[in-house]
């Protein structure tokens, strides 16, 4: 093989292009599943791949070995950019549908707030003044469209957490390993609804429509509790492990149930019992990269 051949057109000095993106392959995948957890079912993830290898390539022919950067650090933020570029090229939902979910959501939190308790499809449909059925119908449009929420995507994981290692560190493993166990107690003490969508979405991969059949819902409020359901498993998770990245409570009924589900994930296990890793439960499992 040539020097030319070992180093293609727009490659820098001393950078095998070739063998940089066939060691770095997983790094694609890895970043495609993170964002696909975050998005609708419909959405096929061909496209992602297709755009995550050609960032790939492009950061391959790009990367400077002389700077000290390790390359998948360096290639994994182009491929995250490429994969988000994609997805913007692909979210159709109106600016009309944005704000009568923003609407709705914020309705839904003024109504929990001042009821102490979840408020439900008849009462806020009553309060926003339309029909359960329009509600429903906003719902229905918004899981039909690919609605990003690019700080959850872009901000929830850092890049050292997705670079692949093939030498954990004992410290890496240990963390790990409590991670599993908190998300497992924190998957428990789910209210027993969420908890059982979250079994079945996540860890039985039942579809939504037989989930909603079997708990007398709709499949859009079977999405929304499975939302709800990521959101208090990212806070719980977060109260244990991060507690600055926790929003402080103002108070009230909706403030102290919180605070009793992260003191019930807290008790569930002991340190001793966390660094055991939990049975049929991993830190690559589809639910703690969701949360």
């Amino acid at each position: 093989m040539t020097a030319s051949e070992n180093h293609p057109k727009g490659a820098l000095p001393g950078v095998d292009v070739d063998e940089l993106c066939r060691a770095h392959v997983p790094l694609v995948h890895f970043e495609v599943r993170a964002i696909s957890s975050r998005l609708p079912g419909h959405v096929f993830t061909d496209d992602l791949v297709s755009a995550g290898m050609a960032a790939l390539a492009m950061a391959a022919r790009s990367f400077d070995v002389s700077l000290g950067v390790p390359f998948g650090r360096y290639a994994v933020r182009r491929i995250r950019g490429a994969l988000l570029d994609e997805l913007r090229s692909a979210d159709w939902a109106t600016r009309s549908l944005r704000s009568k979910v923003r609407r709705r959501d914020g309705v839904h939190d003024a109504l929990a707030a001042s009821l102490g308790r979840r408020p439900s499809d008849v009462e806020v449909a009553a309060e926003m003044g339309v029909s359960v059925a329009e509600l429903e119908r906003v719902d229905a449009d918004l899981h039909s469209s690919v609605v990003l929420r690019l700080d959850v995507i872009t901000d929830s994981v850092g890049a050292d957490a997705v670079l692949p290692s093939s030498s954990a560190t004992p410290e890496a493993v240990l963390v790990a390993r409590e991670r599993a166990a908190y998300l497992r107690d924190a998957v428990e003490a789910l209210p027993e609804r969420l908890a059982a969508v979250v079994r079945g979405c996540f860890f039985e991969d039942r579809p939504m429509r037989e989930l909603a059949e079997e708990l007398g819902v709709t499949e859009s409020r079977i999405s929304q509790m499975r939302a709800e359901a990521l959101k208090l498993l990212r806070d719980g998770m977060n109260a244990q492990l991060a507690p600055e990245l926790v929003e402080a409570a103002s108070g009230g009924a909706v403030a102290r149930r919180k605070a009793a589900y992260y003191a019930q994930i807290a008790a569930r296990s002991s340190y001793r019992d966390r660094l055991t890793l939990p049975e049929g439960m991993n830190p690559a499992h589809e639910t703690y990269e969701a949360v």
